[in-house]
């Protein structure tokens, strides 16, 4: 396999995790059919080299023998006997989610003699008052100013969960739908969120179901079902999500001189400045 299609599998791209699968799990069943889907290509035709063997002597009725130059495949790169060509792959796993959880997943990988790599670079958050307090920067400079400007202020790993949006997308009671927006949340948070309402309420609410439907700029509409778990499939979607990766990344390196307009406010259905939105199907009791 050539380095351009090695190349093909450099990126980010996202997959819908189902409810009662570990993300552990779900990471190593996509290395596995990424390595099955590389060693699976047509190896390349083996390199040749000369050697020389007894050969019967041309035009000769006695049988001499005569050593004669002879181009023969060198069998150290077949498969019998090197064994898999590829044997390892780094797959990275953005935000994370439960095993009880539902989504979208987003995940990085790196061609096989690649490098380490973090977090995914998804999921900007801006504008608000907490939003800015957590995110290591003077609130009274010029630099504050201009990147919260810019909407690219995201908090850092450690502060709290920040929830920019909230509101209620169906409700027949005792059944409830919520859709959240919010940064740094954990699932376990977000279940406690339901349960919190509930007491507000004077009543008791349980989180029946967690799925996230956006993380960062992928959403379920890019997400790769488990029947699409494969090679073709997940170079087509790192390619498909390649120049929106290069957009976000321009933005947030952009310099301070770039500005732009605030944004209008309201709950736009396709923000990027948030790291995820989720739906929480609950049930409230009498």
């Amino acid at each position: 396999m050539g380095s351009a299609g090695l190349g093909r599998l450099n990126g980010l791209f996202a997959v819908y995790k189902p409810p009662g699968l570990k993300w552990l799990h779900l990471r190593d069943t996509v290395e596995m059919q990424l390595l099955k889907g590389l060693n699976a290509r047509k190896p390349p035709v083996p390199k040749q080299r000369i050697r020389f063997l007894l050969c019967p002597v041309e035009g000769s009725d006695k049988k001499e023998l005569t050593l004669t130059a002879t181009s023969v495949p060198t069998l150290t790169d077949h498969p019998l006997v090197r064994g898999p060509a590829f044997t390892s792959l780094k797959i990275g796993v953005g935000h994370r989610l439960d095993v009880q959880s539902s989504g979208v997943l987003g995940l990085h990988s790196a061609r096989p003699a690649g490098q380490s790599h973090g977090q995914l670079p998804g999921g900007w958050a801006a504008g608000g008052e907490d939003d800015l307090r957590y995110s290591n920067l003077d609130l009274q400079s010029q630099e504050a100013y201009e990147m919260a400007v810019r909407g690219v202020i995201r908090p850092m790993d450690k502060s709290p969960m920040l929830i920019s949006g909230i509101r209620c997308l169906h409700f027949t009671p005792p059944e409830f739908l919520l859709e959240v927006q919010c940064v740094n949340e954990t699932q376990q948070q977000l279940r406690k969120l339901v349960h919190e309402i509930g007491l507000e309420l004077k009543t008791t609410a349980i989180c029946s179901q967690v799925r996230r439907t956006r993380d960062g700029f992928f959403t379920l509409d890019d997400a790769l079902l488990r029947t699409q778990w494969d090679l073709n499939s997940i170079q087509d979607a790192i390619q498909a999500a390649a120049p929106r990766v290069a957009t976000e990344l321009e933005n947030n390196l952009r310099p301070l001189s770039g500005t732009q307009p605030l944004p209008s406010p309201g709950w736009p259905s396709g923000s990027k400045d948030l790291s995820s939105a989720l739906g929480l199907e609950s049930w409230v009791g009498p």
